[in-house]
């Protein structure tokens, strides 16, 4: 093998492995779905938009067929992204399940539909059914004008709806819209590629909408990931509690989380979440920094 065919596989396996944007060209990995079904990590989004181009054939043999696909198909729309979200808050007696699937059109347009269902029997929902749609554009490529140092730049939001029972008994709207700008970028000056991403969110979400809506506030979020190896990210991720009003605080989010791209498709991510002091959660008149605790979080990913 040459040393020109061999900076070419190293350099393309360190965009797989980065799972982020070189220029405009989508990357497996990252974005993942997330909870909402945003192209995000897990409770926010990312600047990059979700789907694999259709002039990737995934590694696979290339046919007469394939290639009638991708010229008609190829950046108008790309390849559909679905994920798959399991958290289970064991110490607040509560289990989240959550499905989506993206599509980017254009090469700029994401446009995601995601389902949850919740099971909260400690707090008297047996179950609760949340339902998103969401749409982001992302405005600005990374490394624009030639640069090595200009983020992506996106803006996005989400329609939620919920049809939690505690809606109104606690006097709040069972849907609302989250609307958010993100920057992302992908270093890859430093000894490991890093990406690092951070964001403003205006939301009204009461427990990340899954128990209902009230007063909008905006709250900022952010992520760093770092790729010790081709096919691994280890990460965290914050996102700040949102002021509701009327005495209502979500606490903070964080998350821990390991992704592992077992293929140029297929993503598998384990996770520990902390959401907050469960012990606050529905407490009237004082609910301060809503909380439902902590626990583990697993997540499998697959780009068509």
């Amino acid at each position: 093998m040459n040393s020109k065919n061999s900076s070419k596989i190293i350099r393309t396996a360190i965009s797989f492995a980065a799972g982020a944007y070189i220029s405009t060209a989508a990357h497996a990995g990252v974005p993942l779905n997330n909870l909402q079904g945003t192209g995000g990590i897990a409770f926010n989004p990312l600047a990059y938009t979700a789907g694999l181009p259709w002039d990737d054939d995934g590694g696979g043999d290339s046919t007469n067929a394939v290639e009638k696909t991708d010229s008609v198909l190829n950046g108008k729309v790309s390849r559909p992204q679905i994920g798959a979200w399991y958290v289970n808050l064991n110490d607040a007696g509560i289990n989240w399940w959550a499905a989506s699937a993206a599509l980017t059109f254009f090469d700029r347009v994401e446009l995601s539909a995601g389902y949850g269902f919740v099971n909260a029997h400690k707090y008297g929902d047996k179950s609760i059914n949340t339902y998103n749609l969401g749409a982001k554009v992302r405005f600005l490529d990374e490394n624009a004008f030639d640069t090595s140092w200009i983020p992506a730049l996106a803006v996005g939001g989400v329609y939620k709806y919920t049809d939690s029972r505690t809606v109104d008994a606690l006097g709040l709207d069972d849907d609302g819209f989250d609307a958010y700008v993100v920057a992302s970028k992908l270093v890859t000056q430093t000894p490991v590629p890093v990406l690092l991403s951070a964001g403003l969110l205006l939301s009204d979400e009461v427990v990340n909408g899954v128990v209902g809506h009230n007063d909008y506030d905006v709250a900022a979020f952010g992520n760093i990931d770092i790729l010790p190896a081709e096919n691994v990210a280890i990460g965290l991720e914050y996102k700040q509690g949102i002021d509701a009003g009327d005495g209502i605080r979500n606490h903070d989010y964080y998350d821990a989380h390991v992704a592992w791209f077992v293929t140029k498709k297929l993503t598998l991510v384990a996770a520990f979440a902390e959401t907050g002091d469960k012990d606050r959660f529905y407490r009237k008149g004082s609910a301060k920094k809503l909380g439902v605790g902590s626990g583990a979080v697993f997540s499998i990913q697959y780009q068509f």
